[in-house]
């Protein structure tokens, strides 16, 4: 397995904050990318579209001079996550200011572009494609991605149905590239976990909504906090794309999340409700399975200090168990 050199040295964990529409911004990404984990916002965060190029200078310009007064532990490199479907209007406009900042990591969703590919890697940077299975995934590589994020069951917001354990073996038995893991990770040891299956980074999105940087609705975090795995709905409704949601959103939106209809998944609209009165992200919340594990609401740099510490502890006790299992290997041929 490889991992582009952009990624290599700079990381302090193994992880990626997924973009979280609507909630991750500038203030989310650089505590992040301080703290040391990979950064990243949706480029249709930035509204008006001029916003976009305001939001890369400021991100620029705050973790440059944090590499210059911290060279002993520099920040880790930032991304922008671009929709790519035919429906997203703005992607010539937005491609080309993260062009111009030559944006280290660029995520791309709902498809694949070749000539974003190839433009992404003329300045150096990294393109990594989410996929919910190999057919998506070898399409995404075909047309020149270098990375994928493997969205698989669990995942919050659109997510696929896939476990984690087949998706990443199948991924593995054709790619060498560098592969992120997304669904339900929401502590260290899920992270030495994912690295376990194969995967080279975790890619969390769910813990990060409920931290102080985040741009989202302080009942929106407490209800985070107050879920677990049981309390979330998995829908195509709200979007016409299947995503997993806070089930109580749902019920808070006047809705049977029991009794659900299907949405026309030709018309995908991103940020309406679909047949509802409901829109999703501001209403309806998206989120992940994994939040069972979370029971306040911290900030970025004091989640990834926790993350951080549980990952080296699960690598301790991970090496612990195999040195025991050694012995009585050893034991049992004497």
């Amino acid at each position: 397995m490889t991992m582009p050199v952009i990624l290599q040295h700079r990381l302090r964990i193994p992880v990626i904050g997924s973009p979280l529409f609507i909630i991750s911004g500038p203030e989310l990404v650089i505590a992040q990318c301080k703290a040391g984990i990979v950064g990243t916002f949706p480029a249709l965060n930035a509204r008006p579209a001029s916003q976009l190029e305001e939001w890369l200078h400021q991100i620029t310009e705050e973790l440059a001079a944090w590499d210059r007064e911290h060279p002993e532990r520099p920040s880790a490199p930032f991304g922008v996550n671009h929709i790519v479907h035919k429906t997203n209007n703005r992607l010539e406009h937005d491609l080309a200011a993260t062009t111009k900042w030559k944006v280290p990591v660029i995520i791309t969703s709902l498809g694949a572009r070749e000539e974003l590919n190839a433009e992404v890697r003329s300045y150096g940077g990294v393109t990594l494609a989410d996929v919910i299975d190999e057919r998506f995934a070898r399409k995404a590589v075909e047309k020149g991605s270098q990375g994928l994020i493997a969205v698989a069951a669990g995942a919050g917001g659109h997510a696929g149905t896939l476990s984690p354990f087949a998706l990443v073996q199948e991924l593995r038995l054709w790619f060498d590239g560098p592969i992120a893991l997304s669904g339900a990770i929401a502590n260290g040891s899920a992270v030495l976990g994912a690295q376990a299956m194969g995967a080279d980074l975790a890619y969390i999105g769910s813990a990060f909504i409920a931290t102080k940087e985040a741009n989202a609705a302080e009942g929106y975090k407490q209800m985070i906090v107050e879920s677990a795995a049981d309390d979330i709905t998995y829908t195509n409704l709200f979007t016409g794309v299947a995503g997993n949601y806070l089930t109580k959103s749902i019920v808070g939106a006047g809705l049977d999340p029991k009794n659900l209809p299907q949405s026309d998944a030709t018309k995908m609209n991103f940020g309406s409700g679909g047949n509802t009165e409901a829109k999703a992200w501001r209403d309806i919340w998206g989120c992940g399975q994994g939040i069972g594990v979370l029971d306040r609401v911290p900030g970025t740099g004091e989640l990834v200090d926790r993350l951080a510490a549980e990952y080296e502890a699960a690598k301790a006790d991970l090496a612990a168990k195999t040195a025991l299992s050694a012995g009585r290997r050893l034991a049992g041929a004497d």
